[in-house]
């Protein structure tokens, strides 16, 4: 062997120093991702989708390739592990019940978007709307709550009067009441085994006949199927019959309503008697939507004349001032409700003839849309109403007790 030349690897050397020895280990090295797909976004890009994919907040097809990319690359499969344990930390501790009024604000919102393969009348809103809340109330109630007393409440012989039932006896009545609507539409009626038919007897006497039939025998819980299908039923014939049967006269015993007046009457009586239910369970609900609301109202205000004229000759109200003949200008009073479904009306005093009209204003009485159907409803004594009031303080007085005269059970 021989030595190597002067010069030869010479250029390489540290005068002085010793050699280094040879390293036993390499420094750790970061894996490199796998080798992707032609096709397939690259690893950076799907990287930076991983915090938007822990949130839940990618399109489907970038959680698509974001999933896809977690089965072939380990760190960041192990990144959106950490990142998905890190969202709960984002959100404020919640109460897991579920807001109350949640389902009151979903149905309303059903009713108000879903396209009906028959449409409903708008005269018939009313009745469906309302009897589809309470149907959802009942829904909530467990087994035990059927038997929550309940106290209905309503004006009668100028005093405030009520009686002890609890929910199911509020639906039986509700059933009760509505199959005189059935009855008159030849759809049958759920009382006539227990009472004398229907144009025989009032609300009242049918809702207590009733009773008595299920306290005999009959499981009171199983009316909400009866009073639900009677309802269906009822919406689905006047839909098919669409305004032929508005003016079908409806008896209700000593007096009768057309067809659509008595669908609105049972609407606002099936949210009076709702409330009755939501208020002894604690349960929150709301009243009827304005439009429906302003009908149950013009109702009443349709009906105070004859009204007042009926507690006229029982002298529970004061004399007539000025008859006129019918049609003409007669005294009137001005009622303004105030809130959504509110408005304003004129009501003729002196005979249920006369035109009510601004030129023979005698007075004016004005109160909140929950005061005036409180009053309406006979939950309210017309002397403890909210009422702003001016002009002829008797015509004031007999207007508030009319108005909860058109009460009762």
């Amino acid at each position: 062997m021989t030595a190597p030349a002067d010069g030869e690897h010479r250029d390489a050397a540290v005068p002085g120093a010793l050699p280094e020895p040879p390293s036993t280990t390499e420094p750790p090295r970061t894996p490199e991702p796998p080798p992707r797909a032609p096709d397939a976004p690259p690893h950076a890009l799907l990287r930076s989708l991983l915090g938007a994919w822990a949130l839940s907040a990618c399109s489907a097809e970038e959680t698509e390739a974001v999933e896809a990319h977690l089965t072939e690359c380990a760190p960041c499969a192990d990144e959106a592990l950490r990142l998905r344990d890190a969202v709960p930390l984002l959100h404020n501790e919640r109460d897991l019940d579920l807001d109350p009024l949640l389902r009151s604000r979903v149905l309303e919102n059903c009713l108000g978007r879903r396209p009906a393969r028959i449409p409903v009348p708008a005269w018939a809103g009313p009745y469906d709307a309302e009897t589809a809340r309470l149907d959802a109330l009942l829904q909530d109630i467990g087994p035990a709550e059927w038997d929550a007393p309940v106290r209905l409440r309503w004006f009668a012989d100028g005093r405030q009067v009520s009686r002890a039932t609890d929910v199911a006896g509020v639906i039986s009545h509700l059933l009760a009441v509505d199959g005189l609507v059935t009855a008159a539409l030849g759809l049958g009626d759920p009382v006539a085994p227990y009472d004398g038919g229907p144009g025989r007897s009032g609300p009242s006497e049918r809702t207590e006949a009733f009773w008595r039939a299920l306290e005999e025998g009959d499981d009171e819980r199983c009316v909400r199927g009866p009073w639900r299908e009677q309802a269906h039923t009822l919406v689905r014939t006047v839909s098919f019959a669409g305004h032929g049967v508005t003016e079908l006269s409806v008896p209700y015993g000593p007096f009768s309503l057309p067809l659509r007046d008595a669908l609105l009457e049972r609407a606002f009586a099936c949210w009076v008697h709702a409330d009755d239910i939501a208020t002894a369970l604690a349960y929150p609900y709301e009243p009827p939507s304005g439009t429906h609301l302003h009908g149950m109202i013009d109702l009443a205000v349709r009906l105070l004349p004859a009204a007042l004229a009926e507690r006229r000759r029982a002298g529970q109200a004061g004399p007539a001032r000025s008859l006129v003949e019918a049609g003409a200008p007669g005294r009137s009073l001005r009622l303004e409700v105030e809130g959504a479904g509110g408005g304003h009306w004129y009501v003729a005093l002196d005979s249920p003839a006369a035109l009510a009209c601004p030129e023979r204003q005698v007075a004016v009485v004005a109160l909140d849309r929950a005061e005036f159907c409180q009053l309406m409803a006979g939950h309210v004594m017309p002397e403890e109403a909210a009422v702003g009031q001016d002009g002829d303080r008797e015509a004031v007085r007999d207007f508030l007790y009319t108005a909860a005269s058109l009460s009762r059970m």
